[in-house]
């Protein structure tokens, strides 16, 4: 039997947009003698509702709890509204502030006359209210209509989560279409998917099929069209897709051959309600074709706006680099220039170049021209893609930088951002580091968010992987042609004896030396076969936390997960050297993970409302066991660079240790120490662009372990996966024929 507890609704003390809710409650009765207790007294409940009335009567299912901090509180997990059936709850419930002009001597004649079902009476025949005398059409009206929404809402939320929605689906469903949710769900449940992103395919589809809806009903083959779209078109970074992939994929998933001429059809229907666009043989989700034409309505609207003239920018920049102590080479001083008279330009060079240098540049003297004297940021927004790309762009040019997503200001309860076509930023100088990072979607919801009165400066390194999302921003707008691009190719204050800057330039192109192989003050290549890479491993490790370096500071990446030299195998064989058992600190077993205080973690996917991203790194400061913690369930406490998240168990799936990680999660970061195994086993992961990365993450000391033969491969496989991207050809399109 479910535990409950029965009494009346006091009041709210917080409510969610989402509807969770933390409230005080009277119990009245209860079956769990844990519970007992607080017959009589009030009780502070907390969950998820679709709507709590004060002086109502509930029960709800759920369990008691201590709260280290606020004592004794009620989790619900489910409830039901309880109708009063006493004369007295009758009456008081009929005269409450529910029903409005009904007062307590009217209340208590319609008791009277009608009995003690008369709210059952009221809903099968509201004709019975005629029966009263002196009650009026308008207050019969009132009464039926108050006491009809008050039975539906709640039916509604019983019949979603016995379809098998968890509480909180439930409740969003119920938001979007209130007393026709039920005719919605019977008529078109996969029609959910068109308003929320929150809740998956999979879960409404999982539902669809148990509730007798066909394998091949025209929705659901539908809906499956635009997911598959979706996993594809994330999956592989592709923007567009082709008609014979997308049917393919339909039918690797819905696992039977479906009519060639039915699915054209429905792919037509797709189109015909804009869910699908098509342009010749290209087949794009709507969310991402819009997403191109705002960026190409951007590059158009800056690239034809007039440009600013400075009369004496070249001796305000040897002004600058009499100041800053710094000869810029030619191909900095027309950045800076550049930046300072196009609307937009493309800084573009591998590491060592002198990207950082050349944003120092162009914002002090923007700020000097300009006469800012205080808060540059209320002109200048520094942005990249991850937080620790901004801290690394804040520390180098001494004022402010953030995510684009907190830039933007991320709503997680309305899942949009705050900053955009109907509320700009006021920046007039925009600068984006790491723009290999960004994706179609997030470029193009920036770009809503800017004005047009702004200068733009696209910075990054288009040898680098593309984004984890859609697209691959940098690399077409260079190819473009559209947009002034500074290639940036001479090192910059290269150390005689250093070789990781010189070593990514020879692979870029394509020129290494006979002698990658020889040691430098900055670089090792230690040769060991197969085998031998998990034992070298450790002794490296050990020799460099010898040396006084936090394992915090350097990191080991790797190409693949799987296999004995794998990151995850890799990462249980790194924990026992970097961070043991050790009685004193905490840990939980999470499937065959064990998270432990002070492991270094790895963030798997974006979490704008916790300024986390992809790809961040941070370690576990603090782990509170489920039987003294606050949520009565196991937390983990990350630390990113001082901002403190807090995941519970439905969260552990987001993070991983992050001893060894893959080099397309180090995207965007750099360490003073990278250690690269490479070997054969990872052949199938091993080309130019990846390790290209993996390298350029180095700052101070890069040392590749493992086989020659194996990064000789690597370095010379050009074979990637090719994006299907269509921002290049269209930019020259729409641009050139204007």
């Amino acid at each position: 039997m479910k535990k409950y507890i029965k009494g009346i609704y006091k009041k709210s003390i917080y409510e969610s947009e989402k509807g969770y809710i933390i409230g005080i409650f009277k119990v009245t009765d209860t079956n769990d003698e844990e519970v007992e207790i607080f017959i009589n007294r009030t009780l502070t409940i907390t969950g998820y509702f679709a709507e709590l009335k004060t002086d109502d009567n509930y029960i709800f299912y759920g369990e008691l709890v201590e709260h280290p901090k606020y004592g004794y509180q009620y989790n619900v997990s489910e409830y039901e509204r309880l109708k009063p059936s006493d004369t007295e709850g009758l009456v008081e419930f009929l005269s409450s502030d529910l029903f409005k002009g009904i007062g307590e001597k009217l209340a208590r004649n319609i008791v009277i006359i009608l009995g003690n079902d008369c709210l059952d009476q009221i809903l099968e025949d509201r004709s019975c209210l005629s029966l009263i005398p002196k009650l009026t059409k308008k207050k019969a009206d009132i009464i039926y209509n108050t006491l009809n929404t008050y039975e539906k809402s709640h039916k509604t939320i019983v019949f979603l989560t016995e379809l098998g929605f968890a509480m909180q689906d439930a409740l969003e469903i119920y938001n979007l279409y209130k007393d026709n949710t039920i005719n919605q769900i019977e008529s078109n449940i996969y029609k959910i998917l068109d308003k929320t992103d929150n809740i998956s395919f999979v879960k409404i589809d999982e539902i669809a099929l148990s509730s007798g809806v066909d394998r091949f009903d025209e929705n659901r083959v539908k809906a499956c069209i635009i997911y598959i779209m979706k996993f594809i078109t994330y999956k592989n970074g592709d923007t567009y897709l082709t008609i014979d992939e997308i049917y393919d994929n339909l039918i690797k998933y819905l696992k039977e051959e479906l009519d060639l001429n039915i699915f054209k059809s429905y792919i037509k229907d797709l189109i015909n309600e804009y869910k699908i666009i098509t342009d010749y043989e290209k087949y794009y989700l709507k969310e991402i074709f819009d997403s191109e034409l705002e960026i190409i309505k951007k590059i158009k609207i800056l690239s034809e706006r007039k440009k600013s003239k400075y009369k004496t920018l070249e001796d305000d920049i040897l002004r600058l680099e009499e100041y800053s102590n710094i000869d810029y080479n030619l191909e900095q001083e027309e950045a800076i220039k550049s930046a300072l008279r196009e609307n937009i330009i493309i800084i573009t060079g591998g590491p060592g170049t002198g990207k950082t240098t050349i944003i120092k540049g162009i914002t002090r003297l923007y700020q000097d021209l300009n006469k800012i004297e205080k808060n540059p940021e209320d002109e200048i927004a520094l942005l990249a893609p991850t937080g620790r790309a901004a801290k690394r762009l804040s520390e180098s040019t001494l004022l402010p930088a953030s995510t684009i997503h907190r830039f933007l200001k991320w709503n997680k309860e309305k899942n949009e951002f705050q900053v955009n076509e109907y509320d700009k930023a006021k920046q007039k100088l925009i600068i984006i580091d790491e723009v290999s990072m960004i994706d179609i979607n997030l470029l193009a919801s920036l770009f809503k968010g800017l004005t047009d009165n702004i200068k733009l400066v696209l910075v990054g390194d288009d040898n680098q992987l593309p984004s984890v999302g859609p697209g691959q921003i940098l690399k077409d707008l260079i190819n473009s042609e559209i947009i002034k691009t500074i290639k940036l190719t001479i090192l910059y204050r290269q150390k005689e004896d250093s070789y990781i800057n010189k070593l990514a330039e020879e692979i870029r192109n394509d020129e290494l030396s006979n002698n990658f192989t020889e040691k430098k003050s900055d670089y090792t290549f230690l040769e060991c076969d197969t085998a031998n890479i998990k034992q070298s491993l450790i002794n490296i490790s050990m020799q460099i936390q010898e040396k006084g370096y936090n394992y915090k500071k350097f990191q080991v990446m790797a190409p693949m997960y799987k296999g004995l030299t794998g990151i995850d195998e890799l990462n249980k064989t790194l924990q026992e050297v970097f961070n043991p058992y050790d009685d004193c600190k905490r840990e939980i077993e999470y499937g065959e993970v064990i998270f432990r205080e002070n492991d270094k973690i790895l963030q798997l996917v974006n979490m704008p409302e916790e300024n986390v991203f992809n790809g961040d790194i941070g370690v576990i400061q603090e782990i509170i066991p489920a039987n003294i913690s606050e949520s009565k369930k196991n937390e983990i406490y990350v630390d990113y660079d001082g901002n403190l998240v807090k995941y519970l168990p439905k969260d552990f799936n987001k993070i991983k240790h992050g001893f060894i990680i893959s080099i397309h999660k180090s995207q965007g970061s750099e360490f003073d120490i990278v250690i690269l195994p490479v070997s054969r086993t990872y052949k199938r992961m091993l080309y130019k662009k990846l390790i290209y990365t993996g390298i350029t993450r180095a700052k101070r000391k890069l040392i590749i372990l493992g086989e020659k033969d194996a990064f000789l491969y690597s370095i010379n496989n050009t074979n990637e996966y090719i994006r299907k991207t269509s921002l290049e050809e269209n930019l020259k399109k729409f641009l050139n024929n204007n």
